[in-house]
């Protein structure tokens, strides 16, 4: 009865909130849930991270959603793509969605120099979709640095829109596709100056990153996700 319990509130506040969405932002645990944020990396970004010795690997609640294969310069290998638990959304008053965010979730890019053989990198950790801003954000930490809370990451546009439905008695998926992910400003300067990248390849930095794609459920998690902050050591 418990479980059910929560599988029945958790429909409730996917749909049945949105009177008092209506009014003020309305913010939707979906810790418990089977929802998660899915990035997909294209191919060619794959080659290009691999051109510079440049690895991702999962960190905190992140998981490897797809496998990779080894580059064709260097042999290194990063996953075609990552999931995150989404931990919460947030409802504006016009009943849209006004965010949604994965906190725990990290990702670390590490390069290796083979110029000065020095090791670099940052984590990106605790995303949040921001959707009127049409931004990917997160916190952004150099290694050995200070971390810079939610900072830009992405641009992005919408191709497929967030559509929930409903289904009797108790079931409610959404599923959405975000493209055209565009590294901001502020995310080409620390790939820039954290990474230490030549200066050949920095048209890299202009590619597509790919694809988020979401997918929302009440179907109960056998465990619930923490959503403790991911903190980069």
């Amino acid at each position: 009865m418990f479980r059910t319990a929560i599988r029945l509130s958790a429909a409730v506040a996917a749909v049945g909130f949105f009177s008092q969405a209506a009014l003020a932002n309305l913010t939707i645990p979906t810790q418990f849930t089977v929802s998660n944020s899915v990035q997909a990396f294209p191919f060619e970004n794959r080659q290009a991270f691999d051109l510079v010795n440049l690895t991702v690997s999962a960190r905190g609640t992140t998981y490897v959603a797809a496998p990779g294969t080894p580059g064709e310069s260097n042999g290194t290998v990063t996953p075609a793509a990552f999931g995150f638990p989404i931990t919460k959304i947030v409802i504006g008053p016009r009943l849209n969605i006004v965010s949604g965010t994965a906190v725990g979730s990290a990702l670390f890019f590490e390069r290796f120099n083979d110029e000065t053989g020095r090791t670099l990198g940052f984590t990106l950790a605790n995303f949040t979709i921001n959707y009127d801003l049409k931004k990917v954000l997160a916190d952004t930490t150099p290694v050995g640095g200070v971390t810079k809370p939610q900072m830009p990451i992405y641009d992005f546009t919408v191709n497929t829109p967030l559509a929930l439905k409903y289904k009797f008695p108790l079931s409610v998926t959404g599923h959405e596709v975000l493209g055209n992910l565009k590294l901001t400003p502020q995310a080409k300067d620390v790939f820039r100056t954290v990474l230490e990248l030549p200066e050949f390849t920095e048209f890299a930095l202009e590619f597509d990153y790919g694809t988020l794609t979401q997918d929302i459920s009440v179907k109960l998690r056998s465990r619930p996700i923490t959503t403790r902050p991911y903190v980069a050591n």
